[in-house]
């Protein structure tokens, strides 16, 4: 298991590039491209109970999605997808260590199900998912991707879920609500490695030195048990990652809170820029609230609050 701790300083980034790891949402994955995550289950404590109500099954093709569809997708009948597998609820391992699960995974099931088509499915580390979309490698890919400004030069997006960045702490920390990064100087902050949270944290780090203040400390993890062991046994003061994340994180492990949401961000299916694919799939999630299926694979993975309105195809970034 490794737990790189350096710190890293934001570099500028082309989505178009593979140097991706600080353009995305959720923390890197430890498993190749369609491999299990060896040992996953029992290194995340977040992964402790995971639900497996079937939301999917039954749900009807609609034709009228459907036939937003390019020809030759309906014709061959299938979509390749490549999905980000890091921790629940977006998307993770059951304990048989090879299948996955999660919001991403019943969300892209359910779009599948409503266009008529199969997917073929390929997990796949973040990282490589966006040049993979612009090479052609896959149609789609999932991955809690935010929709920022900055992705949508070179991604579209259809969003599904609303979600966003946040903190977690001990029972026993005196942290009540963070307004500002002013707050977290002078303390250990952990977060994912080579994600978002990692690059606005290394931005703002000056920040604290301007105000006269000891500069917090960023530890970066690469698997999200380490991540919460280090908050557990006080090698950090505070967790920095997804909303969702750090809510359902906290539900399985006593001593921990959520602390509050600090940003709030529309999540979506990446796809190559100009992907034909985005009016079908867009159909697709806006039939899925209509007919309910969309509030039951919320309700069943705690994340009611990151309902959408309706889908959009590449919306501006949230507060922007």
């Amino acid at each position: 298991m490794t737990t790189p701790t350096s710190r890293r300083r934001p570099r500028t980034v082309t989505l178009r590039a593979a140097a991706l790891l600080a353009a995305v949402a959720l923390p890197l994955t430890a498993c190749g491209a369609g491999g299990p995550a060896a040992g996953a289950q029992d290194q995340d404590p977040a992964a402790a109970k995971i639900p497996t109500t079937d939301v999917v099954s039954g749900i009807p093709k609609d034709p009228s999605a459907a036939k937003l569809l390019p020809a030759a997708v309906r014709s061959r009948g299938t979509l390749a997808l490549a999905s980000s597998v890091g921790a629940p609820p977006g998307a993770t391992y059951l304990p048989d260590g090879r299948t996955v699960a999660g919001q991403d995974i019943d969300f892209a099931d359910a779009v599948a199900k409503v266009l008529g088509v199969r997917l073929t499915r390929e997990v796949a580390g973040f990282e490589a998912i966006l040049p993979a979309l612009d090479s052609g490698k896959y149609d789609l890919g999932t991955g809690n991707f935010g929709v920022t400004d900055e992705r949508r030069k070179a991604i579209d997006f259809v969003t599904y879920i609303n979600d966003g960045q946040g903190f977690a702490v001990r029972d026993d920390s005196p942290l009540k609500k963070v307004t500002s990064l002013r707050q977290l100087c002078g303390l250990t902050v952990a977060t994912g490695a080579g994600t978002t949270f990692e690059a606005t944290l290394e931005d703002h780090r000056k920040d604290c030195t301007a105000a006269g203040k000891k500069p917090y400390d960023v530890k970066t993890y690469a698997e999200q048990g380490a991540l919460w062991i280090s908050l557990q046994q006080g090698r950090s003061d505070v967790v920095m990652s997804t909303i969702n994340g750090l809510r359902y994180a906290v539900r399985q492990q006593p001593g921990l809170r959520f602390l509050n949401e600090f940003q709030r961000l529309d999540v979506g299916f990446a796809f190559k820029k100009g992907s034909p694919l985005t009016a079908a799939v867009q159909a697709a999630v806006n039939r899925l609230k209509k007919d309910g299926r969309y509030d039951r694979i919320l309700k069943k993975w705690g994340t009611s609050p990151s309902a959408i309105k309706t889908s959009q195809i590449s919306p501006p970034e949230l507060g922007r």
